[in-house]
């Protein structure tokens, strides 16, 4: 795995940046395009879910995660 690289986002108007491993940041891409969803829009969903405890970049690893892990 790569090391992880830092991507541009915009949350409710505001620009933020996530660092991610490519892999990672592949398959967040990915399930927007699935989802048939901005990446912007996806990531803000995921943002508003998470918990003050956690950071946006591990949310979507998470997240990632548990799409493919959750698949039948």
């Amino acid at each position: 795995m790569n090391r992880p690289v830092k991507h541009s986002l915009t949350l409710h108007g505001h620009r933020t940046s996530v660092s991610l491993e490519a892999e990672f940041w592949q398959a967040f891409r990915d399930i927007a395009a699935e989802r048939g969803q901005p990446l912007n829009a996806l990531a803000a969903e995921i943002d508003e879910a998470r918990g003050t405890d956690m950071g946006l970049a591990s949310a979507i690893r998470l997240f990632v995660l548990r799409h493919y892990r959750d698949r039948p």
